[in-house]
């Protein structure tokens, strides 16, 4: 991933990411249909602290983390992020994600769920193997 310099202005830049979508997003809709696919009994959304994308049987919260917004590979993203347009605002930014990622999977963990996060590659490329884990989890505290 290359990062180049914004050719948008700030408040042109702002505007576009404030229309960036937090719920039913493709990646959710994809799981979500995978789910169903497997007869997962899953809600969408549940009112639950950390606002995980699904509650699957009623013990295991997912969240499906987009790679950028969530840091995956954080120390390469980080690199090329220092690189880009506004390096502290994004380093920032995304290490805050990541802080509050762990935080919420250990709170969620002290509730008694079980917390599975998937990157967006595996849920687009091995959703397949995304079910198999989540039944591997089912069948371990059944």
């Amino acid at each position: 991933m290359e990062i180049m310099p914004d050719i948008f202005t700030k408040e042109k830049r702002s505007e576009i990411m404030s229309k960036i979508k937090s719920k039913n997003t493709k990646l959710e809709i994809h799981m979500s249909k995978t789910l169903r696919k497997n007869k997962l009994r899953y809600r969408s959304h549940p009112n639950i602290f950390g606002n995980p994308d699904f509650l699957i049987e009623g013990k295991i919260v997912m969240f499906c983390d987009g790679s950028f917004w969530h840091g995956r590979n954080w120390k390469s993203l980080k690199k090329k992020l220092e690189k880009g347009n506004n390096p502290e605002y994004w380093v920032n930014h995304i290490q805050k994600n990541r802080i509050r990622d762990r935080k919420v999977s250990k709170e969620l963990n002290k509730l008694g769920f079980i917390v599975l996060r998937f990157w967006d590659s595996e849920i687009f490329k091995e959703s397949d193997q995304c079910v198999e884990e989540i039944r591997k989890k089912m069948t371990s505290t059944s």
